[in-house]
């Protein structure tokens, strides 16, 4: 990777992990909870299909036939994603 590209990603990485802490830090202040994250994946009916699209870059990760198997595909996606959160944090 370029390091223009590299420097670039560190910095924005940076700016995020700063923005957490604040975030975090004014709900402490007002000593409120911290509102839950929203979904990461919907299902959208495309014809007889149903597309599970990723919320954040608009990108299909899969699709199904029937709207059960798409739910049940949303919701393994969704454990996938915080099992995945859990291991970062």
């Amino acid at each position: 990777m370029h390091i223009a590209f590299q420097d670039r990603r560190q910095v924005l990485a940076a700016m995020r992990a700063r923005s957490v802490i604040a975030t975090a830090e004014l709900y402490q202040m007002i000593g409120r909870p911290a509102p839950a994250p929203g979904p990461l994946y919907k299902a959208v009916t495309k014809g007889n299909a149903w597309h599970i699209i990723e919320i954040a870059t608009g990108k299909t990760k899969g699709f199904c036939f029937s709207y059960k198997a798409a739910m049940v595909f949303v919701d393994a996606m969704e454990a996938g994603a915080a099992t995945k959160r859990g291991a970062l944090q």
